[in-house]
């Protein structure tokens, strides 16, 4: 997945994963983490995804990630906010609120960039990358965030031969075989979602769930 292909994706208004409402996994699963309030969490590949301002709803400070400078400033828009703009090695950053958007590659973050992030929600991340792109996401963003930190990783599964991707199928398996070196990981919910996906359902795909899994870095 080249950056052309999101960035058209933008351009074209294809954005068909874009919801219009928060994930209501996330305000099911997110409460049992305990962050404090004023905890800053890390969104890769963020959009102008919704979830980002329940988020900051509950006092959450969001630091995103994202190829596309169309999807930040329409985000920044969204909201009434005009963002103060400044670049740095990883990207170009857009500041207003609670929220740090930057415009960038997320396998290019460093653990500095990083350092303060108590938290990490990746919902559209890991399901958007080919197997290959997935191994080195873990091996960068992942691996560089700072020890102690927790969060929430919802993947998709269904039959992937039945299925071009994205969004990609990601199974417990190869979750453990991405993350386990550094992170502790714990599925806290798995659902089948085919009913509810016209979609997949047309492009012939038999099974579908959704699994959420818990988080914790490596000390």
């Amino acid at each position: 997945m080249h950056p052309e292909f999101w960035h058209e994706r933008w351009s074209s208004n294809r954005i068909g994963f874009h919801r219009d409402a928060p994930l209501p996994l996330l305000a099911t699963h997110w409460p049992a983490l305990g962050l404090a309030a004023e905890a800053r969490v890390f969104v890769p590949l963020c959009g102008k995804s919704l979830d980002m301002v329940w988020l900051a709803e509950r006092g959450h400070r969001v630091l995103g990630v994202e190829l596309s400078e169309l999807a930040v400033r329409q985000f920044f828009d969204e909201r009434g906010l005009a963002p103060s703009v400044h670049e740095t090695a990883t990207g170009r950053h857009f500041t207003a609120g609670p929220y740090e958007l930057i415009v960038g590659d997320a396998f290019a973050l460093d653990a500095k960039t990083l350092a303060d992030c108590a938290a990490v929600y990746d919902r559209a991340a890991m399901i958007a990358l080919p197997p290959d792109l997935r191994r080195t996401y873990a091996a960068t963003a992942w691996r560089d965030l700072p020890p102690g930190c927790r969060g929430l990783l919802i993947t998709l599964e269904y039959p992937q031969a039945e299925k071009a991707g994205p969004p990609f199928a990601v199974d417990a398996d190869e979750v453990a075989a991405l993350l386990d070196r550094d992170w502790v990981v714990d599925v806290v919910e798995r659902r089948d979602i085919l009913t509810n996906e016209p979609g997949f359902v047309a492009d012939g795909v038999t099974a579908l769930s959704t699994a959420v899994y818990r988080v914790a870095r490596r000390g």
